[in-house]
C-alpha cells in the first residue's frame, strides 16, 4: 500500500475548504440526490461526495455505506486530488500497488474507483465525486460524462450554499444593525423631548413674565428660541413615526371602504379652505389599513402644507389593476422643483422649501411613505412643477 502524498497547496486547500462549513454538516437532499443519480447512471452499488479534511475524509453524501468518514491515510480520494488527470480511475484495486493491501480493500471489499475531484472556482480540489463497486469493471463513454458533469454541479451547488449563508448572515446583522439603530432612535427622541419640553415651557414663562421689559432683540432671540424648538420637536416626533412605520406592517389584514378610510382622513386634516375629492365607492379586499392610512396621511398632511392658495385642492383617485391597487393624490400646491424630485423620498433630503406656515420640512414623512410602500410590494412616484402643483402615485400589491 502507498499512502497518498499531501498537495503542494494543502494549507491554502484547507483554509479554502473550511469557507465552505461543510465539514461535520448533516445530509441534504440537493446533495443525496446527485449521489443516488450517479449510481444509477454507473450502476453501482456505492457513490460519495467527498470532502478531505486535515486527517479524515468526510462524505457529504453516502449511498450503499453507514459511515460517513474515514482515514484520510487509506483513502482512494486522496489518491485522486494529487492527478492532473480530470477523472481517477482504478478497475481493480486488488492488482494496484497502491491499494491491493489497503483496509478499504482487504476488509471492505472496494475494488473499483472512479473519483472526479471537486474544483473550487479558485482552482483548489476539496473532495471528490466518486463511485465504488465490490468488483473489477470499467465505466462507459457516457457514465464517466456524466460523472464529470454531475461534479461541477456539485460545485455549484457549494458555491450556492456558501452565498447563501453569506447572505443569511449579512441579513442577520443587517436586522440586528437596524434593531440597535431602531432603539437608538427610540432612546434618544424620548430622552429629547423632556429637556426640549422644558425649554418650550421656559421661553414661553420668559415672555409672559416680562412681556413688557423685552428688547427688540429680545424678542427676536426668543422667537428663534421657539422657532428651533418646534424644528426640534418636528425632527423627533418624525424619526419616531419613521421608526414606528414597521409596526404598521404588522396589523391584521381587512376589508375596507375606500369612503371610510377618507372619510377619517377629511375629519383629521381636513378645514374648510380645503376642497377634498375621494373616491366614495369601492372595498379594498385584505389590505393593511393601518399602513396604507399612514401613508394617505403623510401624502395629503404634505399637499396641504406646502399649499399657499388661498383655495387649496386635494384629489384622491382610485385604480384597480391586476395585482396592484393603484391611487394618486394630485394637489394644486407649491410644486417640487425637478432638481430634487429624485431625492425627495430620501430619510432628510428635503425640497428645500417652506410650508405655509414658514416652516421647513423634516424630510422623514416621504422617507416614512417610501417605505410602507416598499414594504406592501408596491412603487411610488411623483411628477410635479413648482407653482402648478404636485401628483403621487402609489402602489400596493393585492
Amino acid at each position: 500500500m502507498i499512502y497518498p502524498k499531501f498537495p503542494k497547496n494543502e494549507e491554502e486547500r484547507l483554509a479554502e475548504l473550511k469557507k465552505y462549513n461543510l465539514l461535520d454538516t448533516l445530509s441534504e437532499n440537493d446533495f443525496d440526490n446527485i449521489t443516488k443519480l450517479i449510481a444509477a447512471i454507473c450502476e453501482l452499488p456505492i457513490s460519495l461526495i467527498t470532502l478531505l479534511d486535515a486527517e479524515r475524509n468526510f462524505f457529504k453524501s453516502h449511498i450503499g455505506i453507514n459511515f460517513n468518514q474515514s482515514p484520510r491515510s487509506v483513502s482512494f480520494c486522496a489518491h485522486a486530488i494529487l492527478q492532473d488527470d480530470e477523472i481517477f480511475i482504478i478497475e481493480d484495486a486488488t492488482k494496484d500497488e497502491r491499494f491491493k493491501d489497503n483496509p478499504l480493500v482487504t476488509e471492505n471489499k472496494a475494488v473499483f474507483y472512479a473519483g472526479v475531484p471537486l474544483i473550487n472556482p479558485n482552482g483548489f480540489k476539496l473532495g471528490t465525486l466518486c463511485v465504488f463497486d465490490y468488483k473489477p469493471r470499467k465505466l462507459s463513454d457516457v457514465q464517466i460524462i456524466s460523472l464529470k458533469s454531475l461534479a461541477k454541479q456539485v460545485v455549484n451547488l457549494f458555491e450556492l450554499r456558501k452565498k447563501n449563508s453569506l447572505l443569511t448572515a449579512f441579513q442577520k446583522e443587517l436586522q440586528s444593525r437596524n434593531e440597535r439603530l431602531n432603539n437608538f432612535a427610540h432612546l434618544v427622541s424620548h430622552d429629547l423631548k423632556s429637556p426640549l419640553a422644558n425649554i418650550t415651557s421656559l421661553t414661553r414663562l420668559l415672555r409672559e413674565e416680562n412681556v413688557e421689559n423685552l428688547s427688540e432683540d429680545s424678542e427676536m432671540y426668543l422667537n428663534y428660541i421657539e422657532e428651533s424648538s418646534f424644528t426640534l420637536k418636528n425632527y423627533i416626533n418624525g424619526i419616531l413615526k419613521f421608526y414606528k412605520a414597521d409596526e404598521l406592517l404588522e396589523a391584521q389584514k381587512e376589508d375596507v371602504e375606500l369612503k371610510h378610510v377618507f372619510e377619517e382622513i377629511k375629519e383629521i386634516l381636513i378645514t374648510d379652505d380645503v376642497v377634498f375629492e375621494f373616491p366614495k365607492e369601492g372595498i379594498l379586499k385584505n389590505v393593511n389599513k393601518a399602513a396604507l392610512s399612514q401613508i394617505f396621511l403623510n401624502l395629503i398632511d404634505n399637499s396641504l402644507k406646502y399649499n399657499l392658495n388661498e383655495k387649496r385642492m386635494v384629489i384622491v383617485n382610485y385604480f384597480e389593476e391586476t395585482n396592484f391597487h393603484k391611487f394618486s393624490i394630485k394637489d394644486n400646491g407649491i410644486g417640487i422643483d425637478l432638481n430634487v424630485q429624485d431625492e425627495i423620498f430620501n430619510l432628510f433630503k428635503t425640497s428645500g422649501t417652506k410650508d405655509r406656515n414658514g416652516k421647513a420640512g423634516t424630510g422623514i414623512g416621504l422617507a416614512t411613505v417610501k417605505s410602507l410602500v416598499s414594504k406592501l410590494e408596491g412603487t411610488i412616484s411623483l411628477q410635479s412643477e413648482p407653482n402648478k402643483g404636485s401628483t403621487f402615485t402609489f402602489t400596493v400589491q393585492k
